[in-house]
């Protein structure tokens, strides 16, 4: 019968794949961001507020 209570080799796993893990953790919104990512999220906030109230505005 198998010993199920081992640990399992150390494989790398997809979690790992590409990514630095000596380095420090940070999360989105501790990135760095340009003027144009700004500008980029403001067209797309426009653009998603047209569809959802210009579209229905218009069907009336």
């Amino acid at each position: 019968m198998a010993d199920d209570t081992e640990p399992a080799a150390d494989h790398g796993s997809a979690a790992d794949v590409g990514h630095d893990l000596e380095a420090e953790r940070t999360t989105a919104p501790m990135s760095e961001y340009t003027a144009r990512d700004v500008g980029i999220g403001i067209v797309v906030m426009l653009i998603g507020a047209v569809l959802a109230f210009g579209i229905p505005l218009l069907a009336l």
